[in-house]
This record gives structure tokens, sequence and C-alpha cells, in this order.
């Protein structure tokens, strides 16, 4: 019988719960306890034994919160034993309702700042921006992502970048950095080879009078683009169909499936919404996987398509090496004409490493640019003066067919003031958590409170896409899409508190592809401009929020798409648009 990925984790919780069990069972033998009494108090002893644990460290953690003049973050708590119905709660809005909705809610009844002590286990939930600076930056090295991240993500994210701390991480860290220098992130061939194509099947699609799932779109071009940037090998996911309507006849013809990088993508998408369930419902997870892991045939799926890409770049390598290429070559030393993957290979050969390595920069690569260029193109559709006021700014600059370089974009002010404002209201990684090495306490905003004691182990999780809407840091209209906000006086908010605005993370972490990122987003939207002067989002083919949403206040109540989120945001079953070309000639 095979087992699943749980399993080691269920041993060790029945190795915790032993204990009693084995008390009761020496105790028959000693004072000849009959059979039926050993049973029953062998099944009594475990509950008994359970509250005692759980009484005594919340006890000792109290009596250590104390020690250091601190005190619990205030709870929120549900009616049910263990908050069970809190957890539930959880799990339901991650599968089916709004971004963070089930954190929102116990901020609005407890604060900045709360412990949602989750099966009697802490987890401390924030979106003070005082808090997530501390967690980030100031108390850097007390915050990692530990052992329990990286056991609900290791078999998607491996032992790579996003998965590591520590000297693993700085090694990751120190081998990415030169491949996102200004020297190399200003070359946009790569950006041009990619998003020709992607607009020429946008337009062909238009021209037969359908809609376009942009989202699948942009998917394919960041794709793209991130694999041949890193490892010099483009997957090509823009040679296959685009996708037809849901309402078209042609839609029984979809099936990207039946292409290796569809197949990919797709496998990917859902094991990165497996491992993202995983966490949120916690450490009871692994009960949930005992006879199957439930990434296991996605990542087959993953895995089979990445292995002949490694394992062509060792064979490459150490044929070279045979022939006596890098015998004076520097293993840290990057050359001008490598590629990320053949950097890493002159460091390790292990096919492992290596895999994990680029799956985890493909997170990043593709996942975090394709939500945010589709949250753009969303804000596009309902906003036209926004739509029109960004080409006016494109052909004003480049013209409507010039590509544009990098001193282009740098000077787009009101284009990068509109991918900030995208960022700030659907930001690529809604939800992020930390684990505490040792006790230790986070600010209180309250000047006359104890500060917030964090005990060693405990998980922080904090929410960027909540914080970077609260009112107090942002002003009335802080859920207001508004790239103006930007560039008139209101900046002031962002200039007295930079970290009140994260969408790259902040502190030693914060992301090196952040530069990368606006050139890829600000190239496709140049090009995309260029090429069209309107669009309009085709409500009778998206998935549409529940109707009682428009009851809420704030982007919930006003968004006519629906944002969900895996390790990134995105819209759930696509953004359909149609789009007008542009007249060139009078343009020209």
């Amino acid at each position: 019988m095979k087992f699943g990925s749980g399993l080691p984790h269920v041993l060790r919780s029945l190795a915790y719960l032993s204990p009693p069990v084995i008390v009761v069972v020496v105790a028959s033998y000693a004072f000849c306890i009959p059979t039926w009494a050993t049973i029953l108090l062998s099944i009594a002893s475990l509950p008994a034994y359970v509250a005692s644990r759980i009484w005594y460290r919340y006890w000792d953690q109290r009596r250590r919160a104390a020690a250091i003049g601190a005190a619990f973050p205030p709870g929120y708590n549900g009616v049910k034993l263990g908050n069970l119905d809190l957890l539930v709660k959880l799990r339901d809005g991650f599968q089916n309702g709004y971004l963070a909705d089930g954190f929102n809610d116990g901020h609005a009844k407890m604060g900045g700042t709360f412990n949602m002590r989750l099966l009697w286990d802490n987890r401390i939930v924030t979106y003070d921006a005082n808090v997530i600076k501390a967690v980030l930056a100031t108390d850097f090295s007390n915050f990692i992502k530990g052992e329990r991240f990286r056991a609900y993500v290791y078999s998607v994210l491996g032992t790579g970048v996003f998965n590591a701390d520590g000297d693993r991480w700085r090694f990751h860290r120190q081998m990415t950095r030169p491949f996102f220098s200004r020297d190399r992130i200003s070359h946009f061939d790569i950006f041009e080879e990619n998003a020709e194509p992607a607009i020429t099947k946008m337009r062909e699609r238009f021209r037969e009078g359908h809609a376009v799932d942009f989202q699948d779109v942009v998917f394919r071009f960041t794709l793209d683009s991130a694999s041949a940037f890193l490892f010099g090998t483009n997957i090509n996911h823009l040679a296959s169909a685009l996708p037809y309507p849901p309402n078209s006849p042609l839609a029984a013809t979809n099936d990207d499936e039946k292409t290796p990088a569809g197949r990919f993508s797709r496998a990917f998408n859902r094991a990165q919404f497996t491992i993202a369930g995983r966490g949120r419902i916690g450490y009871i997870w692994p009960f949930l996987e005992i006879f199957k892991d439930k990434t296991e045939d996605d990542m087959k799926i993953v895995n089979d398509f990445l292995n002949p890409i490694v394992h062509g770049a060792i064979e490459k390598y150490l044929g070279e090496k045979a022939d006596g290429l890098h015998d004076k070559s520097d293993p840290e030393e990057v050359k001008d004409d490598e590629t990320l993957l053949e950097h890493m290979v002159r460091r390790t050969t292990d096919p492992v490493i290596l895999r994990d390595e680029i799956l985890n920069i493909l997170v990043a690569g593709r996942d975090t640019t394709a939500g945010t260029l589709t949250f753009a193109v969303y804000f596009m559709s309902m906003y036209p003066h926004t739509l029109q006021r960004l080409r006016k700014e494109i052909l004003e600059t480049v013209g409507p067919s010039r590509r544009p370089d990098y001193d282009d974009i740098k000077n787009m002010k009101y284009l990068r003031a509109f991918l900030n404002e995208v960022l700030r209201l659907y930001p690529a990684v809604p939800l992020n958590v930390r684990y505490a090495v040792k006790d230790t306490v986070l600010p209180n905003p309250d000047p006359n409170g104890l500060p917030f004691f964090v005990p060693a182990g405990a998980p922080v999780t904090y929410s960027v896409l909540l914080m970077q809407r609260r009112i107090d840091y942002w002003g009335e209209d802080a859920q207001v899409f508004d790239p103006d906000r930007w560039l008139d006086d209101r900046i002031k908010y962002f200039l007295d508190n930079p970290f009140i605005f994260l969408p790259f993370n902040g502190g030693p972490r914060m992301c090196i592809g952040q530069q990368f990122a606006y050139n890829e987003m600000s190239f496709f939207l140049i090009r995309l401009l260029q090429n069209f002067s309107d669009m309009e989002l085709q409500l009778d083919l998206q998935t549409l929020p529940p109707k009682e949403w428009a009851q809420f206040p704030g982007r919930k109540g006003m968004d006519k798409f629906f944002p969900k989120a895996h390790l990134t945001a995105y819209a759930k079953d696509g953004l359909w648009v149609k789009m007008k070309e542009a007249d060139s000639d009078a343009e020209a």
C-alpha cells in the first residue's frame, strides 16, 4: 500500500499521544487491571492528557510573556470547541469566499493584530504595518519560513528559495541576484519575442468576433518569457491555440492539456492550490493526506516536463567540462552569455536541487506578473478614462509602433502610478506567513498597552492585501482605484511610511526581481495599448462574484470578477474581454 506525504506527520502525532496509553498499559500489568478496564482507561486518558498538555502550554506561554513584560494579542474566538467554526470558515473562505475574508472579519472585531487559536494552536494574524515591518525587517532574523511552512509546501517547492531559510536562502539569493542587474533586465528582446505572438493571437480572435481570456494569454506570455530568460528554453505555450469562450460552439475544441506546456501549466496551478489549502487549515492537513499526497499526480506532470530541461543542461555542462572548457572557470563567476540554469549547473549537478530552484523562480516569473497584468486589464476595462490616459502617455512617448526601451518606461510616470495602484489593491501575494524562532514581542499600537507576545514556533500571518486597503493608512478613498494618488499630495501616506505598500515584500527578503517585473508588465501594456484602443469586460462570460457580495463595502462589493488566490492571486475562471483595434494610421 502506498502512503501520502501526510503519514510521517500523523505518526509523529501518534507518538505525541502515546505516553498516557503506555502508562495505562504498564499499570494494568502491575496492578492486574482487567482488559476491558485497560481499554476504557486508555481511551479516557487521551483527552485528559491532551487537555492537560494544552493547559500547561498556555499557562507556560503566559508565564513567559509576563516575564518579559508582554501579553498575547487579543483573542479572536469562535463559538465551538477549539475554534473549530473559525477553522471551517477559513477553509470555506479559501474555496468559495473573497480574499482574506476569514481574517478580515477578525480585524473588524479585534483590531490590527489578534490571536486566532485554531485547535488550541496560536496563530497571530496582523495587517498592522508596524508589526509587519518588525517581522520582515527590524526583527528579520527571528522570523523564518520554518519547518511547518516547509512541511506543507515541500512536495511542490522542494528546497527552492521560497522554501529556504538561513544559509540555504542566502545561497539561493546570492546565486540569482546577478541575473536581475540593470544590464540584464533592460534587454527587452525576450519580451518582444513573446508579446508579439500573444497580441497577434488576441487580434485574430477579436476579428473572428470572439472574446479572449486575457488571463490565459498573459500566463502563457509570462511563462514563455520567464523560461527563456531564466534557463534559455522557451516553453512556447503561446504556440498552442487560445481557448474559445464557453458560450461558443467551438469551446468543445478547447483542450490546452493536449500540449505539454498546457499540461505543465495547469498541473502546476492545481498543485499550488493544494499546498495553499494545506496552509489555511494548519497542522491538521496531514490527516487528510495519510494515504495519498494530493500534489503527487500534478507534480509528476510538472517534473516530467522540467526533468528533460534540467538533465539537458547537466549533460551539456558535463560534456563541456570533459572537453576542458570549464577547467579555469570560477563556479561563482557569472558569465555574460549564460542563463540562470547554466550558472546553477556550474555550482551543482544535483537534478532535484536544480529543478526545485527553477520551479521556485517560475512562480515569481510567471504567476505574480500574470496576475498583476490580469488585474491591470480588468481596471482598464472598468475605468475607460484610465485606459485613454495611459494610451495618451504611451503614444506621446513611443508612438503607435516603436518598441519601448528602458528609459521610455522609466519616464512614463502615469504608467508606473497605474501599476502601483493595481498592486496596491490586488497585490500578487495577498497573504504570507513567518514563524518565530524564539519568544519575542511585536509592537502594540496602543501606547498604554503591553507589547504583543509571540511564543517560539508560533506563526505570524500577515495580509498585504488588507493592509494596503486600510483607510487610516491611505485616506478615506483607500478602496477606490485612483492612480493619481501616486502623483498628487496623497503620496505623503506612502512617503511617511513605505511599509504600508509591500507588493514585492519588504526587508532582506524583498523580491530581487521587482524591477524586472515592472519592466515586463510595462512593456506588455505598452505593446497592448499600441495595438488596442478600447477594451470591455464580457460580463456574460465572466465568473461573477455572488450577488450578495454587492452589499459589502469596498472592493468586495464593487468588483465584477471573482478574485482567488493559491500562492498568488488570480481571477477565477479567467478574465474574458473584447478589445478594439487601434487606428494606427490616424495616430501616426
